[in-house]
């Protein structure tokens, strides 16, 4: 490489945007496109990638191992629930766990994930910690897809202040034709395949450089069945857990019926205040009120047949106003809450004012008003 050609590269290649987040960024777009329901990232360190994923809608576990428990602990608090996830729950489980070890161990609370990330982590390892590292990753956890990413030592003449590694914590930084031979070894060995990328794009013209960092993204070839896990479960754990959170999730039935409630409630008052002004405005009339009154008494008179209508409308009887269960189960968001109109009944059952056959939702005007 000219030298010349080398200095001009060095003083105008600025990543936009910057390199760790195009890293996040491209695990983000593979669980969008995979759906991983459990998700693992070895050297999490500050959790800033577990805090991106924890808001993709299909991951239901997260769970982050460091060897440095101080560096999680500084910024694991970003993954405590917040109140809105309280006030709001999620339609979605989600459970999030740190733990404190080394990838050169295994422990059966990393079995059972879909994919496993180590952004920018075994050039980390030395000698002993990374012959160990295929074993643990590809032969115990065996994860459906695999993600890992290290520096292309081929792109450092071109960055500033790099002399020999990117960091002083690296053992080592590997070239293209390093990284795909290690990788294609630890595929073969373990029945995955391997396809390789990479972000952080090299200059126009210098193509054969590679990504600034460079990814291997390995997918296991057959099936892990029950037995083989079980066969190579060790006895005890060795991680430590520092942090767990379990989220508030629809799936809790004390945190759906809260949800049902609300909505139920939410929607009663608004068909309630719309029979309301249409109430007053045959009040305003005295010929348009005679009308309305006939109808009144009507429903009055014969309120236990009415009420148990499925398809009738919500009316006023004196100082009450009922609303059918069925009418409230019709709107979307309760439907799809409850999914059956015999679960509605049970997770409103004693929650909300009910009729005396207990058909409909019931709200005095009078204590309204007061």
């Amino acid at each position: 490489m000219d030298k010349n050609f080398q200095e001009e590269f060095k003083q105008i290649i600025k990543f936009e945007p910057p390199l760790y987040k195009q890293r996040y960024q491209f695990v983000k777009d593979l669980v969008e496109k995979y759906k991983p329901k459990k998700v693992a990232d070895l050297g999490c360190a500050d959790c800033s990638l577990l805090w991106m994923l924890k808001f993709c809608s299909c991951i239901e576990v997260l769970a982050g191992l460091d060897i440095c428990a101080n560096v999680m602990k500084e910024k694991m608090h970003t993954l405590s629930p917040l109140p809105v996830d309280y006030l709001q729950p999620s339609e979605r489980s989600l459970t999030v766990t740190l733990h404190h070890g080394s990838v050169a161990h295994k422990d059966p609370c990393m079995l059972g994930f879909d994919l496993v990330t180590c952004i920018e982590l075994i050039e980390h390892l030395d000698e002993s910690e990374l012959k160990k590292f295929p074993e643990v990753v590809f032969g115990f956890m065996a994860p459906s897809i695999v993600v890992i990413s290290t520096p292309n030592s081929e792109f450092n003449p071109l960055l500033p202040r790099v002399m020999l590694y990117r960091h002083p914590d690296h053992k080592f930084e590997w070239s293209q034709a390093q990284f795909q031979s290690w990788a294609l070894e630890a595929a073969r060995c373990y029945d995955y395949s391997v396809e390789f990328t990479g972000v952080g794009h090299p200059p126009i013209g210098m193509e054969k450089v590679g990504f600034c960092t460079q990814i291997g993204v390995f997918v296991r070839k057959y099936p892990q069945t029950g037995e083989s896990v079980q066969s190579m479960q060790p006895t005890e754990a060795v991680y430590k857990t520092v942090f767990k959170a379990v989220y508030p999730s629809l799936k809790d039935e004390k945190y759906l019926q809260n949800a049902v409630i609300s909505e139920i409630i939410f929607t009663a008052q608004i068909i309630k205040h719309r029979l309301m002004s249409k109430r007053d405005e045959y009040s305003d009339d005295p010929e348009r009120k005679s009308k309305f009154q006939p109808s009144m008494d009507c429903f009055s008179d014969c309120l236990g047949k009415l009420v148990v209508e499925k398809n009738m409308e919500p009316f006023v009887s004196g100082n009450e106003v009922y609303i059918p269960l069925a009418t409230i189960f019709s709107f979307p968001k309760v439907n799809r809450l409850c999914g059956t109109f015999e679960k509605l009944c049970k997770l409103i059952a004693g929650k909300v004012t009910l009729s005396s056959d207990g058909s409909a939702v019931m709200f005095n005007i009078e204590q309204e008003d007061n």
